[in-house]
């Protein structure tokens, strides 16, 4: 009886020491979590403040503060796991052959992370630009490691991965400096025709938004039946177009009806994509 009293004194005398071993473990693990999330914390403050300071294109350095938070948490995580009693060479053994089935199954994200290095690479827009893409279009806020963030006119924010971002059609309207408004215009062919097209050209130069170089043009593209077809085609800088292409419209739809120019039913259409 003694020797079982005996023996059940010591499995819970080891199972103390064991729990008490643990819970040292834990919380060496617990501080170094929470000394860990402060120095990333610190590392993506002093980073960013670097890349500020120095100018770098808001596109890399949101980029580069994306790959450096995911490393740093990684390892990390394997410090924490050391710290439980975990052998990390085994775990990262693990780790690895976890990171490859995961890869296989995960092949669009990692077709994504390529996206996203490609968008970095060759620059086809950066954060700030309004771009036109797979039928979305707004004002690109940031390009993280597996999509990029776009918020259209009336802010939704919509998250495009990058894969298919990088291998479609992008359409960048902030890349020029400059860019032509398209408007078209039909008349009745009973006008004086040559009238008509010296008042669209005073228009055009009349406005202090539309550039002179290039200089505008007002061109009779077509007569069909009793239509003439005019484009006009005034150039503005980017950040005046829409403004200059408001007011342009505006002063058209007032000399016509000042110089009671006739007009075709449904003559008018604005091309400005």
């Amino acid at each position: 009886m003694e020797d079982e009293l005996t023996k059940i004194e010591l499995a819970m005398e080891r199972l103390l020491d064991n729990a008490f071993n643990f819970s040292l473990k834990i919380i060496s693990a617990l501080i170094v979590l929470v000394i860990g999330i402060l120095i990333i914390r610190v590392l993506r403050y002093f980073i960013k403040r670097v890349t500020e300071k120095r100018d770098v294109d808001p596109t890399v350095s949101g980029f580069l503060l994306n790959m450096v938070s995911w490393l740093l948490k990684l390892l990390l995580f394997i410090a924490v796991v050391s710290k439980l009693g975990i052998e990390t060479s085994s775990f990262v053994a693990v780790l690895g052959a976890m990171g490859l089935a995961i890869g296989l199954s995960l092949q669009g994200s990692l077709s994504n992370f390529t996206g996203g290095l490609l968008i970095i690479m060759f620059k086809p827009f950066r954060v700030g630009d309004y771009i036109t893409a797979q039928n979305i279009s707004g004002t690109v806020k940031s390009i993280q490691i597996f999509s990029t963030q776009v918020n259209t006119d009336n802010n939704q924010a919509v998250f495009i991965p990058n894969g298919i971002l990088s291998n479609g059609t992008i359409v960048n309207f902030s890349r020029e400096t400059h860019r032509r408004a398209n408007i078209q215009i039909s008349v009745s062919t009973t006008n004086d025709l040559e009238k008509v097209t010296q008042l669209f050209m005073d228009i055009l130069k009349n406005n202090d938004k539309v550039l002179k170089d290039p200089a505008p043009a007002v061109v009779l593209s077509d007569l069909s039946g009793d239509a003439a077809v005019f484009y006009i085609r005034p150039w503005a800088l980017r950040t005046n177009f829409w403004e200059m292409n408001g007011e342009v419209l505006l002063e058209i739809k007032n000399t016509l009806e000042k110089e009671n120019i006739k007009i075709p039913t449904q003559s008018i259409e604005v091309f400005n994509k």
